[in-house]
């Protein structure tokens, strides 16, 4: 994983940062899928709706075959 952040925008203070967690997909016309997370990836499953919760899991089983791994991104 890997956390991009744009070198132009200012930054915001550590408290008021919050991440995304990306799978973007392998195909080029493809979606990508996005989470919310911490600084180090991980997302807390129980804040995830029913339909987002399956789509991590669905982008999380088929990294490699439709996904990327996914990548840490500061929103924003």
């Amino acid at each position: 994983m890997y956390l991009e952040i744009t070198m132009n925008a200012p930054s915001p203070s550590r408290k008021d940062r919050s991440y995304q967690l990306r799978f973007n997909a392998l195909d080029e016309g493809g979606r990508a899928l996005v989470f919310p997370c911490d600084a180090k990836g991980q997302v807390d499953i129980d804040s995830l709706s029913e339909s987002a919760r399956n789509d991590y899991f669905f982008a999380r089983a088929v990294v490699g075959g439709e996904f990327t791994r996914p990548c840490v991104q500061l929103n924003g």
